[in-house]
């Protein structure tokens, strides 16, 4: 769990972070393998019985004051009372030397948990691909070859199906000699209904196969795979409005379908399936149509705003489709292979809210759509994970961003359907009161919680190279990992902007254009980025009491890349207008890959960094940027 905040030390009041200019926020990286300082957490167990505040539900932690029959929150500061079985374990079993219990050793802990009818469940890792046969022959065989690319990666025991879709959904059943599709028609004017169920057309475990028996036989089906005519696609069709032909890609009616099929095995055969969605064109065929003709000259003649016309979806039809996928434990990556428009505005949530990826190549052969998903399947992932923030009581949470769901009933608890080690989320901060930490001077406290799902082989460890266990059967581990951590409060203005970190000023005013962008249009976006640089130099100039303006900030180092990054962003797609040859489906990509990334990514991203090298092994001695 990696947490970076914008500034070393918080402002002490509302009249410090307002004068430095600088956003106060963190982001975290929940499921990362170390702190940001590359330290590991403290392993323990019995997560489900360590202590909470009676007041604010926070955990016991290293920041806490311990007494023999009672400790006090480093929160709130209400004192909590121990059990004889806990005050024996945290006051009396506590050791200098390190032997004590995980969470008296170490700020940041990751324990085990028990939960009746989760822990120890058997299950087995579910990947299905959707295959778009509404394509071309150059797209099929792209997504062969990132399938054989999966089928590597996959671990052992892992059980894979074979959907396809048009203007008719075709299951295969790859387990016996020779490969069976089962095709369904989609009738064009349903509403997501089609003629006969998944499940009866075929048991779902003839269609889910073990990848470590079935792989040449996947593969075979694969080479199946061809592109459905013009002529049968426009027979299934008919004709449209005013004669127009329709066409015949009926990706929402399929992706409704295969959610059903695959919910009557979730918590039995699986815990989580995951559903890899290969597009190549916008859905224009039965349930979930999208409507391409907004994208058009037709915005310059009507003097409508393309910049914020296109960036809302046109139908909730993708964001209800998500919900129905979190409720079956299924999670949605989407690989888009196209240059058309496809009206990602709409399909995003699909990928985002069901804890899956949003991936964009625009043709088929510049693609890496094959390495792409080996990297991604080859990254450690948890699932049903719930994420909760907790602040000491002088300072709150102001806004949260990230690819999550908030929570309908708490405060400041964000559920993850699916969460890799990279996806990173962030939180921006105000003060409850005008006092800030002037009242309390030993500083703020946060405490991250995040309680997760992981899948690992029976008997052994998450990574797949034990040798001892039977590799082809799983079962589920709930844990509970806790970082607790103490921010003192700035004396002075000059020492936020000594403990300022650039790249995390930069995740958060992103997030934050992101957002502005979504409700007010791109030029709002530009407005809110350009003109925060602007203040900044102002109140910078102000306190160092300059006689000529400094735009380089030449006495304060943390502050010199900040100008830098702006302009990089201003320049980079997510802010360039429509006028100037942005596609609306690009800007929409990086606006869901730019809200996933770590800072230090995120700063590589937007403001890349070009190294010579004067052999392939011997770098240069100087970096180009």
């Amino acid at each position: 769990m990696a947490i970076r905040a914008t500034v070393a030390r918080f402002p002490i009041d509302d009249d410090a972070r307002e004068a430095s200019g600088i956003p106060w926020g963190i982001t975290l990286t929940p499921f990362a393998a170390a702190d940001e300082e590359g330290s590991p957490p403290a392993e323990g167990a019995a997560g489900h019985l360590l202590p909470r505040c009676e007041n604010c539900w926070g955990y016991l932690s290293t920041e806490c004051e311990l007494d023999q029959w009672s400790w006090t929150c480093a929160l709130c500061g209400a004192l909590n009372g121990f059990t004889s079985e806990a005050s024996e374990k945290y006051v009396n079993g506590s050791r200098d030397d390190g032997s004590g219990s995980a969470e008296m050793r170490s700020s940041f802990v990751d324990l085990e948990m028990n939960e009746e009818g989760l822990e120890g469940m058997e299950a087995r890792p579910v990947y299905v691909a959707a295959v778009d046969l509404s394509s071309s022959e150059e797209f099929l065989e792209l997504t062969k070859s990132a399938l054989l690319a999966a089928l590597e990666a996959l671990l052992p025991g892992s059980l894979f199906g074979l959907l396809t879709f048009s203007h008719k959904i075709g299951i295969y059943d790859v387990q016996g000699p020779i490969p069976v599709v089962k095709n369904i028609f989609i009738h064009p004017d349903s509403d997501g209904e089609i003629p006969i169920n998944l499940e009866d057309a075929m048991p779902l475990l003839s269609f889910l196969a073990p990848v470590e028996i079935c792989k040449d036989r996947i593969a075979a089906a694969l080479e199946t795979l061809k592109p459905t005519t013009s002529w049968e696609r426009t027979t299934a069709a008919g004709q449209g409005i005013d004669g127009v032909l329709l066409g015949g890609r009926g990706f929402g009616v399929a992706m409704d379908a295969l959610i059903t099929y695959l919910s009557s095995e979730y918590g039995n055969t699986f815990a989580l399936a995951r559903v890899f969605a290969f597009l190549s064109g916008p859905p224009d065929y039965g349930a979930g149509q999208l409507d391409t003709r907004r994208y058009g000259e037709q915005y310059a003649s009507k003097g409508e705003d393309a910049d914020l016309a296109l960036l809302p979806e046109q139908t909730p039809f993708y964001r209800s489709l998500a919900a129905t996928a979190v409720q079956a434990g299924v999670c949605v990556d989407i690989f888009a292979v196209t240059n058309e428009y496809t009206d990602l505005a709409s399909l995003k949530f699909l990928s985002i809210n069901s804890g899956g990826s949003l991936f964009l190549y625009a043709n088929t052969d510049d693609s890496t759509l094959p390495q792409d998903m080996y990297r991604m399947l080859s990254r450690p992932y948890a699932f049903n994970c719930v994420l909760r923030l907790r602040t000491s009581t002088d300072f709150k949470t102001g806004h949260s961003y990230g690819h999550f769901f908030p929570d309908p009933k708490y405060e400041n608890v964000q559920h993850i359907i699916c969460c890799d080690s990279f996806a990173t989320y962030a939180y921006d901060f105000d003060f409850t009161g005008n006092e800030g930490f002037s009242r309390h001077m030993e500083g703020a406290v946060i405490q991250m919680a995040f309680q997760y799902t992981v899948v690992v082989p029976q008997g052994g460890q998450s990574n797949a190279g034990a040798n001892s266990v039977d590799k082809s059967k799983y079962i589920t581990k709930r844990r509970l990992r806790i970082r607790t951590i103490r921010y003192l409060a700035a004396a002075s203005i000059k020492e936020i902007y000594q403990g300022v970190d650039p790249e995390v000023v930069l995740s958060i005013l992103v997030h934050k254009v992101i957002l502005a962008s979504l409700e007010q249009g791109v030029r709002e976006g530009r407005m809110l980025i350009h003109d925060w640089l602007v203040i900044l130099t102002a109140q910078y100039n102000e306190l160092f009491r300059n006689v000529h303006v400094d735009v380089s900030f030449s006495e304060c180092p943390q502050l010199q890349p900040l100008p830098r990054l702006v302009f990089a962003l201003m320049r980079n797609p997510l802010l360039r207008f429509h006028e100037e040859g942005v596609h609306p489906d690009y800007r929409i990509y990086l606006q869901c890959l730019f809200s996933a990334l770590e800072p230090s990514s995120l700063n590589r991203a937007i403001y890349p960094m070009l190294t010579s090298y004067l052999t392939p092994e011997n770098k240069h001695t100087r970096d180009t940027h």
